[in-house]
C-alpha cells in the first residue's frame, strides 16, 4: 500500500499538499476510493481513503490515527561532514533513515572538501526514505556547523567521535547505547585533524572505533547508526 506525507493530520477529511498530491494523482495514477497509509512525521500513522484524486488538491479521508507509531527506545543523533561527492551524502542520509536515526548535522571540518549542502534537496531526500521504510518519525536534519560551534552546543548526552588514530579506541558497540541518547561524530574523508579531536575530548567526547577496517565517511555513519539499531533491537 503507498505511503504519503500527511503532516497535521487528523481524522475526517484532509487534503494533500500539491507535491503530494502530484504523486499520488499523476505518478502512481491512486483512483477514487482506493486506501493508502500515512504518516505526519511525528509518530502519527493512518489508513486513509481517496475521495477525490487531484493534481494539486487530493482530498482523503482518514477513520483513525495510531500515535506513537513503531516509536524507537533511543534516540540518535549523527554528526557527520558531507561527501564531496554529495550523492554518497544522499545514500547515508536515505539508508540512515530506513535503519533509524533521529537527527543530522552536517559538519565543516579542517579538513572538509565539501562547505555547502542543499538542504532542501537533503531534506526530501529523507523524507522519501521515510515514507518508503513505514517510518512515522521525521528525522531533524540541522544547518551545516563549523567543527568547534557544533562542539559548544552539546548537551548533556553520551557522545563519541569515531576517528582512525593510531591507537586502538574502545569499540562503539561496547559502550553504554540500549535505551539511551547517542551523538556520535563522523568526520570527512581525511577525517578529524587531531587538534579536533583533543578539542572533543575536552569536552568528554569519547573517542571509540567503528571496527578493524577504515571505512569511508557515508560507511561510518551508517555502521554507527546500525551498530545502535542492533543494541537496541
Amino acid at each position: 500500500m503507498q505511503v504519503f506525507y500527511l503532516p497535521g493530520m487528523k481524522q475526517g477529511i484532509n487534503v494533500l499538499n500539491p507535491e503530494e498530491s502530484h504523486h499520488c494523482a499523476r505518478v502512481l495514477r491512486v483512483g477514487n476510493e482506493e486506501e493508502v497509509n500515512f504518516i505526519d512525521g511525528e509518530g502519527g500513522f493512518a489508513i486513509g481513503k481517496i475521495i477525490q484524486s487531484h493534481s494539486r488538491k487530493t482530498i482523503i479521508e482518514i477513520q483513525e490515527i495510531k500515535t506513537n507509531f513503531n516509536k524507537r527506545s533511543y534516540y540518535l543523533h549523527i554528526a557527520i561532514a558531507p561527501t564531496k561527492n554529495i550523492d554518497r551524502f544522499e545514500w547515508f542520509l536515505e539508508k540512515a533513515v530506513e535503519i533509524g536515526i533521529d537527527e543530522i548535522t552536517p559538519l565543516i571540518c579542517e579538513r572538509s572538501e565539501r562547505r555547502t549542502i542543499k538542504t532542501e534537496r537533503l531534506n526530501k531526500r529523507i523524507l522519501s526514505a521515510m515514507k518508503q521504510s513505514m517510518n512515522a518519525y521525521k528525522p531533524r536534519l540541522n544547518e551545516l556547523t563549523s567543527f568547534k560551534a557544533f562542539l559548544n552546543q552539546i548537551s548533556e548526552v553520551k557522545a563519541y567521535i569515531a576517528y582512525c588514530g593510531q591507537h586502538t579506541p574502545p569499540q562503539l558497540k561496547d559502550q553504554p547505547l540500549l535505551n539511551n541518547s547517542s551523538l556520535i561524530l563522523i568526520g570527512p574523508e581525511g577525517d578529524f585533524s587531531p587538534a579536533e579531536v583533543k578539542m572533543a575530548q575536552e569536552r568528554n567526547v569519547k573517542q571509540v572505533g567503528l571496527g578493524t577496517t577504515r571505512l569511508r565517511t557515508e560507511t561510518a555513519g551508517l555502521v554507527s547508526c546500525h551498530t545502535v539499531g542492533l543494541i537496541n533491537q
